[in-house]
């Protein structure tokens, strides 16, 4: 099988160009329709969608009828979005992976699709998850390699971002499921604080842990997408620059030996570069029991998945493949005294994790995105342990592109910030991205 020609497209650039008129809406649906139809069948990265060009040129009619001058229409005015399938749209069927009638999951139109219409964008389709957003990978292919993993469970949705085929994409992070397959795809994720984007709409698989984030080239793209689609993003806390360089904090002990040699050397490499630029690194000792903390999110991930599935398993149960069956029956063992005791865990770990970072005076703590690049194979969407602390404490985090294996395979340097603080996260992250992108 060839390699897939892998060109990310600047959000910001595109949807400047369509606000200028060029091209017109309709040689914009023609172009995406023709990239889709000629890529697609490679990487997988949609689902497939008869009538697809029918159905967009009518939705690009009617946005141009809405807004006939595009220099006044919305930001995202004619931008194409791929929508991970766990997430509603209204015209489209939701299957999330699966083999459930359709009609089960159907239901009304996510929150997040609501803004990203409003903001003038054109859903270009549902890309491709891992079912119901766990461990069962979908078919979808690594860009850079197409016999390699793209990552999971938001598999589609970096590997469409990644190939070109949209500039912006949607998908969803219980632990590792926006920063790992952006480290593997080589672009921009950002999974904004637990709760910044409303969940209404989308299939659940652990609510306490499941938030949604989003896909782009680079980090102005992600920079323009956020506060569209976040609730109270403050446009004013900006902050970023030359005379706003973050301290870095590189968490050491047992969480950092869960990645690779190959991993921790170009990670290694990657703080060589940002300290020869000024950057002040420190190392911190913050997860020393990472065992238990393993053991905790998975109580919590496991329970709520059973309970999130109980009424569809009863009825479906056959239909379910075998690793989330495995996780469902996990999760219904699961005492509920051990669940609350793991939310409560949770509570101390964040209030303890808060007041490390403060002592030990940093803004942003770095680690390698991915315990290595994009495995060989496609029966497993790779380990999302490196995300595990930060999604259970439910903070913002993002992953930059940094450099590539010999075998061009992207690597990933996973920045992550404090909770709330979503918005000096992006700024401060444009001083790293700078960094990594002239090595």
């Amino acid at each position: 099988m060839e390699e897939s020609p892998v060109r990310p497209r600047s959000l910001t650039r595109e949807a400047a160009a369509l606000r200028a008129g060029v091209p017109a809406l309709a040689v914009h649906v023609d172009r995406l329709c023709a990239r889709i139809e000629q890529v697609d069948p490679l990487i997988r990265a949609f689902v497939p969608e008869p009538g697809r060009a029918d159905r967009l040129h009518a939705e690009a009619r009617a946005l141009t009828a809405r807004h006939p001058d595009p220099a006044q229409a919305p930001p995202l005015y004619g931008v194409a979005v791929g929508v991970k399938d766990i997430v509603r749209v209204d015209g489209l069927p939701t299957r999330a992976g699966s083999a459930l009638p359709p009609g089960v999951l159907a239901g009304p139109q996510a929150a997040v699709v609501d803004r990203l219409r409003a903001a003038g964008a054109l859903v270009a389709g549902k890309t491709v998850t891992a079912e119901f957003a766990g461990g069962a990978p979908g078919p979808t292919r690594n860009p850079h390699h197409p016999a390699h993993t793209p990552g999971g469970s938001s598999s589609g949705s970096a590997a469409a971002v990644a190939a070109g085929l949209v500039p912006l994409a949607i998908g969803t992070q219980t632990v590792g499921s926006v920063v790992r397959p952006a480290g593997y795809c080589g672009v921009v994720g950002f999974r904004p604080t637990h709760g910044r984007i409303p969940m209404a709409g989308v299939i659940p698989n652990a609510p306490g842990l499941d938030a949604l984030g989003l896909f782009t080239a680079d980090l102005a793209g992600a920079a323009l997408a956020a506060p569209l689609l976040c609730d109270d993003w403050d446009t004013g806390n900006r902050h970023g620059g030359d005379e706003d360089v973050p301290v870095l904090g590189v968490p050491v002990g047992p969480y950092l030996e869960r990645a690779r040699p190959e991993a921790l050397l170009a990670f290694r490499r990657q703080l060589e570069l940002l300290a020869a630029r000024g950057l002040m690194v420190r190392q911190v000792d913050l997860l020393p029991d990472f065992g238990e903390l393993e053991r905790q999110l998975r109580t919590v991930n496991r329970f709520e998945m059973a309970a999130s599935h109980a009424e569809w398993f009863d009825r479906f149960g056959g239909l379910y493949r075998p690793e989330t069956v495995a996780g469902i029956r996990h999760g219904r063992s699961v005492d509920p005294a051990a669940y609350r005791a793991a939310l409560d865990a949770r509570a101390e770990f964040r209030a303890l994790l808060a007041e490390r970072r403060r002592r030990a005076g940093v803004d942003l703590l770095v680690a390698p995105s991915a315990t290595g690049p994009a495995p060989f194979g496609l029966d497993s969407t790779g380990s999302a342990v490196m995300s595990l602390p930060w999604s259970f404490a439910g903070l913002p985090a993002l992953s930059l592109p940094a450099g590539v294996t010999d075998q061009g395979l992207p690597l990933g340097l996973q920045v992550v910030g404090e909770a709330g603080a979503d918005e000096r996260l992006l700024a401060q992250a444009v001083v790293l991205e700078r960094v990594l992108d002239a090595a």
